[in-house]
């Protein structure tokens, strides 16, 4: 009876001790930002608490490459179809597909498109800074190995217009939920020595102290910032212009438009890169660096979230308008053909 009773004292004494630690450190394990996920950050430091336009799930959806007025090929920043939605709105039909599936603009691209049943002219191709020297790949690629994906005609959820970085959730791990405290009581005795500017995490983050950080963000320590640490202050090789220009003679009957998006790190440190001058001024790209640039002179919020790579539903729309407007520009410049579906680019 005496072992039994002191057993059951132990056992409560373990469950109690469980229950302490882990309502210290499972709160600290939910990320709702890719940075924050990877640095083992929490969220009530860096996650955004401005709240972001809210879309219309209908304007979400993805069209068959039968009717697309439109085609992207694209990474992450197009497979969340956010941007399309400022072309969707304008009633164009919009099929969009990873580069992870189409691979490469081989030299029998545009048969390959059309046998795919595009019918359309525009062909968007949007790549993030950090990963557009793989097009330096097609110049090699003679057939399209395309790898279609279901993921391509899944439904899209429109994004949050709020969240609450300080909701307690205990549904993480308690390993997980230690190294961010750990990663926490790291940070708040970097950041508060006066010469601090960056530290870089083990997950491939780093926190940067960033000018005027909390003029340009809403989170809670907003005068500093997550950001990729893989990326450079080193700007693009232009010769990737000459590779666009090899490339678009593969699409003779196409009207490409190049999209590069700046890494989040080039928006905010390293705005210099002429890059996106360069290739506007040879190519007729839009100048996308230069337009984000703008949108923080003038007092955008949130554009890349603090605790995100990708844009915010602003930076998006933003992006969406960019496009739509260069859509606008070249189809004013060419004559009308059978393929123009939509009258809002006629």
């Amino acid at each position: 009876m005496k072992h039994a009773k002191l057993f059951s004292i132990l056992v409560f004494a373990v469950a109690a001790i469980y229950g302490i630690v882990g309502y210290a450190f499972l709160p600290l394990a939910r990320f709702h930002g890719d940075l924050t996920r990877v640095g083992r950050l929490p969220e009530s430091m860096f996650g955004w608490t401005q709240p972001q336009p809210a879309i219309p799930p209908e304007l979400m959806r993805q069209s068959s490459w039968q009717e697309a007025d439109v085609l992207v090929i694209g990474d992450s920043f197009s497979g969340s179809r956010v941007w399309q939605t400022k072309l969707t709105q304008q009633g164009l039909k919009v099929h969009t597909e990873h580069w992870n599936s189409v691979r490469n603009i081989c030299k029998d691209f545009e048969p390959w498109v059309r046998g795919m049943g595009f019918k359309g002219r525009y062909i968007v191709l949007e790549s993030i800074e950090r990963g557009f020297h793989e097009i330096r790949h097609s110049l090699e690629c003679h057939s399209m190995d395309f790898h279609s994906s279901i993921e391509a005609s899944r439904p899209k959820p429109p994004p949050l217009t709020s969240f609450d970085p300080d909701q307690i959730d205990f549904s993480g791990r308690m390993t997980i939920g230690m190294q961010a405290k750990l990663n926490t009581l790291k940070y708040q005795e970097l950041s508060a020595k006066p010469e601090f500017s960056s530290w870089s995490l083990d997950g491939g983050a780093k926190v940067v102290r960033t000018p005027n950080g909390c003029r340009l963000f809403s989170h809670h320590q907003c005068q500093d910032a997550l950001y990729m640490g893989e990326d450079r202050a080193q700007d693009i090789d232009p010769t990737l212009i000459d590779v666009m220009m090899q490339l678009n003679q593969r699409m003779p009957g196409l009207t490409p438009i190049w999209v590069v998006v700046p890494n989040k790190s080039t928006t905010y440190l390293y705005p210099d890169k002429k890059f996106w001058e360069v290739a506007s001024g040879r190519m007729d790209t839009p100048n996308v660096l230069a337009r984000f640039r703008q949108a923080l002179a003038t007092g955008t919020v949130d554009l890349y979230p603090g605790n995100e790579s990708h844009l915010s539903t602003t930076g998006y729309l933003m992006l969406g308008d960019l496009i739509l407007h260069e859509l606008e520009q070249r189809r004013n410049s060419q004559q009308p053909t059978t393929h123009d579906f939509h009258p809002g680019i006629r």
